[in-house]
């Protein structure tokens, strides 16, 4: 009886996503054509995430800030990987940044197509494309955008909450652009909506917590381990405070 009932459960949140997405997507459709106006995805993102986990979650979504983040200035933001709800949860900060994700992602229909629009996309097997999405990042940095990154490289862990190791991507951007990472922690996604066929919904609360940002040390190879295994650390600890 409770497998059915998580079964509907999934079905609703199957269509509150879809729903939400398509009263939108005309306006996502202008950030998409009307270059001028791109920013406004940024906006429509954070209305999306809002909408959807409302109805979702009966609206039990909380972001926890460290401090309040400079809205005119760019962040990469580096948050754990678990589940296909941390996208939208990301979607919660309210700020202006583009995603760096999966190639694969480009296959959803409709959604995939808005998605590889207004984000940069990356298949990590070629290395053509990284320096492509290398490339698109540091564009979109110049022109004012932040960049959010799952460092882990993809929902790669067999034992959620636990990470594998980073990848140097979202660090290296920061030490070379000189901006500041801000590390974030999902710590309850694996278990509203885990990681394994068939997708099962579990109801909850989604949370969130947004860390204080962190500067480059430096700008060589040094920096970049150095801010790496600081993002890590800030990550790892807060897990365990939601053990």
């Amino acid at each position: 009886m409770k497998r059915a009932l998580l079964k509907i459960y999934s079905a609703y949140g199957l269509v509150v996503f879809a729903l939400t997405f398509l009263v939108l997507l005309p306006f996502f459709s202008l950030s998409i054509f009307i270059p001028p106006i791109e920013k406004l995805a940024a906006v429509l993102n954070h209305i999306w995430a809002r909408v959807f986990f409302f109805f979702l979650f009966l609206n039990r979504a909380q972001v926890i800030w460290e401090e309040k983040l400079d809205r005119k200035q760019r962040y990469v933001f580096c948050a754990n990987h678990t589940s296909f709800l941390d996208i939208p949860t990301m979607g919660l900060i309210s700020h202006n940044f583009k995603f760096i994700g999966k190639m694969s992602l480009k296959k959803v229909p409709v959604w995939g197509f808005m998605y590889s629009r207004l984000h940069i996309l990356v298949d990590r097997k070629s290395l053509k494309s990284r320096h492509g999405s290398w490339l698109k990042a540091q564009e979109a940095i110049r022109k004012g955008f932040s960049i959010a990154f799952f460092p882990e490289g993809g929902i790669l862990t067999k034992e959620p909450p636990k990470m594998v190791a980073f990848k140097e991507g979202a660090f290296r951007i920061a030490v070379n652009e000189q901006i500041p990472i801000v590390p974030v922690t999902i710590p309850h996604n694996h278990i509203l909506l885990p990681d394994r066929m068939p997708l099962i919904m579990h109801p909850g609360k989604v949370v969130m917590k947004v860390h204080q940002p962190i500067w480059p040390s430096g700008d060589g190879d040094e920096a970049v381990k150095d801010i790496k295994d600081k993002v890590r650390a800030v990550i790892e600890e807060e897990l365990k405070s939601f053990a």
